[in-house]
């Protein structure tokens, strides 16, 4: 078992790496497209290759092996053994030693403690959530695609909920900020509500819980969260609102409001303010996608799902077909007999 997780480990950790140089050529490009590669590496750890590789061995095999293999196949072959999990007994043999029970079973306990502990701390957030979404009150802000519900405390504006979310707003806040503020700031949650940011993130916490031991899943989590806020904050400079009112709104909501604790909850404090701010300011256009990235992130894509498919297939096993008479294939074929069984007394008749 655990060769097989080293193994989905490193092909994870190389697929994350392949994604960050991806990011870079798209840096020009808009956020979206750079979320959606980061979520991609997200995904990727929770589907490993292995997976992949035996729904092609599921292919319907060869009647006979070819006689020639060509040197390109067998090529193929080689660099298809890494995603290839670990041979049963191959996996037997390194933890056959008493000591390696122990190590494994130390291995396990380990993972579980950091398991149970991540997610205790998400569910005690979630039920603090929870709980001031039922002590809110519903709020006539016009027609939204969503409900708006004014919350008691000094939380930030957020959408919580997945699947039917609701837009939590701090008591009092139309007070605090002017009516374009207010506007950017509704603008920017209802881009998250679009955008299904929420599920994502929930997605994102389940690989965070199950492989809270990888540094980079930590650092994948912060990249996700800066590239949804600004994704969010290109949208609503689309929409027309002014850079310096939306930018005043978000200072004044990070001064007056405590950021959400709950990951799931899309609010408008997230990733780095500073950043976030001189983008708002500098309001750049960006670029396009052409036709040469599209074609480039469809190539990236489909290798990454078509390959280990392929791998799959290769390493499937031939079935051999063997030549029979019209005879035999009338018969029906009589089992071996068992080595073990003798006869004590034989006769032959005519």
């Amino acid at each position: 078992m655990i060769p097989g997780v080293v193994a989905h480990l490193w092909q994870s950790t190389w697929f994350l790496g392949a994604a960050w140089l991806l990011t870079l050529v798209l840096r020009r490009n808009g956020a979206q497209v750079r979320f959606a590669v980061w979520f991609a590496g997200s995904v990727k750890f929770l589907i490993p290759f292995s997976l992949l590789v035996g729904l092609g061995s599921l292919a319907p095999r060869h009647e006979a092996e070819p006689a020639a293999r060509g040197e390109w196949l067998a090529a193929a072959e080689r660099m298809g053994q890494p995603l290839v999990a670990f041979p049963a007994a191959a996996i037997q043999v390194a933890g056959a030693t008493p000591r390696a029970h122990y190590m494994g079973a130390a291995v396990l306990i380990l993972w579980a403690c950091g398991f149970a502990t991540v997610a205790i701390c998400w569910l005690g957030r979630w039920r603090r959530m929870h709980t001031l979404r039922h002590s809110a009150k519903l709020a006539n802000l016009g027609e939204l695609a969503v409900p708006v519900m004014f919350a008691p405390g000094l939380v930030e504006p957020g959408v919580f909920g997945i699947f039917r979310p609701v837009l939590l707003l701090p008591e009092g806040i139309e007070e605090r900020l002017d009516a374009g503020q207010l506007k950017a700031i509704l603008a920017h949650e209802l881009c998250h509500v679009r955008r299904r940011d929420n599920l994502t993130a929930a997605i994102h916490m389940v690989t965070h819980a199950i492989f809270w031991f990888h540094p980079l899943v930590w650092w994948l989590g912060t990249r996700l969260v800066d590239e949804r806020e600004r994704a969010c904050d290109e949208e609503v400079l689309r929409l027309g609102r002014q850079p310096r009112v939306y930018a005043e709104g978000i200072l004044n909501v990070c001064r007056l409001y405590m950021a959400s604790p709950l990951a799931t909850v899309s609010g408008v404090t997230g990733s780095n303010l500073k950043k976030r701010i001189e983008a708002i300011m500098r309001n750049r256009s960006q670029l396009p996608i052409n036709l040469i990235r599209k074609s480039a992130l469809a190539v990236a894509g489909s290798t990454a799902l078509i390959a280990p498919v392929a791998f799959g297939i290769l390493n499937a096993p031939f079935v051999h077909a063997r030549a029979s008479s019209p005879q035999a294939q009338a018969k029906p074929a009589l089992a071996s007999p068992d080595p073990a069984l003798r006869f004590e007394v034989a006769s032959i008749k005519p």
